[in-house]
């Protein structure tokens, strides 16, 4: 079930909560008016958000002379509280753990990366993440105190309610483990979680190419095929979290094999796996999906013609979904996204080709602003929503 907090009004407060923290970020100092002033709220919302970051200690106010007068009250002006507090957002993508430690806002002050194997060994991708964890808190000159929250997104359907995976194929190695719990107790703090493509529309709906967008699709294009998707301004997970498992949608019947035990699923023919499976087969080349983009990005012909050809199955499968949502947009993120029109040019005239007129001739095709990086900055997004939550008290009213 969706928890009691999601929805637009809630999406829309944490936006403005962030504006604000931004512009106390960019200047020393400043006065509510001059809040309400540099990001158009009114001065009821600031006040009202003042007082909420203030009671969470993440502002002060300091009392500064007014120039040129004598006597009076001096007025109030807000800083960022010095004891600085930071979030930490973890990625696991089908090949690799990124983890990144951002003060909110969010500016991000240190990150780190390996090239691992997630799908096949859960455990050693914990422990890994746990250990970068301990070095970004380093790296950032952070104390454990100054850490409010963390949040991880993994490359498959997640069941919030069990906290687990809600497919057994996907990611094999993970079945049966409660997540939050494994990576909570390496952590010694609670950790929220969400499926990797859920996490990717969240980021562009608070900071991206879906800000004041209540219904979009968010495409994540990198070794696997995964969505999104965002109706009414809540984001749409399914009874057991595989909604948006779009990668597993059969465009051929008797195409090839896929990891999850069908045949012909979209991520056999238009992944950044079968990219590269497509441009190296038969001709002893072992291009990785960045060099690809890059060649295709140069005029490589071969190149060009295996993205183009991604592009048109995925605009099929999506067609598909705006039919059924008949969303206002589709972003397009992930690695394969680099590739820009390339990608999105085939995929915008296959979807137009394939939808119903009413629901091709509203929705738009947009790049995401954070490409193959929306996945972890929704993990720091969905951290800083973690860490709005009254200790010990029920979900505070904020982002999903």
């Amino acid at each position: 079930m969706p928890k009691r907090e999601e929805g637009t009004l809630s999406w829309l407060r944490g936006v403005n909560r962030e504006r604000l923290v931004d512009a106390l970020r960019r200047s020393e100092r400043l006065s509510q008016a001059d809040l309400a002033r540099l990001t158009g709220l009114s001065r009821t919302t600031v006040s009202s958000l003042v007082a909420e970051l203030k009671g969470e200690g993440l502002v002060r106010e300091v009392a500064v002379a007014r120039p040129g007068r004598r006597g009076g009250r001096p007025a109030l002006q807000l800083m960022l509280e010095e004891g600085r507090k930071a979030v930490v957002g973890i990625d696991f993508g089908h090949s690799h753990v990124l983890v990144a430690i951002a003060e909110p806002g969010p500016h991000i002050l240190a990150e780190r990366s390996v090239a691992l194997d997630v799908d096949h060994d859960a455990r050693a991708a914990l422990d890994t993440a746990a250990r970068l964890v301990d070095e970004v808190i380093s790296a950032a000159g952070l104390g454990p105190e100054g850490l409010i929250g963390v949040g991880m997104g993994v490359p498959g359907p997640v069941d919030r309610a069990r906290g687990t995976v809600g497919s057994t194929t996907i990611l094999p190695a993970w079945t049966g483990l409660h997540i939050a719990d494994e990576i909570g107790g390496r952590l010694g703090r609670s950790v929220e979680i969400d499926n990797d493509a859920n996490l990717g529309a969240l980021a562009e709906l608070m900071w991206g190419a879906g800000r004041g967008c209540s219904d979009f699709v968010y495409i994540k294009v990198a070794t696997g095929v995964g969505a999104g998707l965002v109706v009414d301004g809540r984001p749409l997970r399914g009874v057991s979290g595989t909604a948006g498992e779009i990668g597993h949608l059969t465009l051929d019947e008797g195409g090839a094999l896929c990891y999850c035990g069908n045949r012909g699923c979209l991520e056999t023919l238009a992944s950044g796996a079968s990219v590269q499976r497509l441009v190296n087969a038969d001709a002893d080349l072992s291009h990785t999906l960045t060099e690809i983009i890059d060649l295709a990005l140069a005029g490589d012909v071969r190149c060009r013609r295996a993205i183009t050809d991604a592009g048109r199955e995925i605009g099929i499968a999506v067609a598909g979904v705006c039919n059924l949502l008949n969303p206002q947009r589709v972003i397009v993120g992930g690695a394969l996204s680099a590739a820009g029109p390339i990608l999105l040019d085939p995929m915008r005239a296959s979807l137009h080709r394939h939808a119903v007129l009413a629901a091709a001739q509203v929705v738009e095709v947009a790049q995401a602003t954070f490409g193959e990086r929306a996945e972890l900055m929704g993990a720091l997004a969905l951290a800083l929503h973690e860490s709005r939550r009254p200790t010990g008290g029920p979900a505070a009213v904020g982002v999903p």
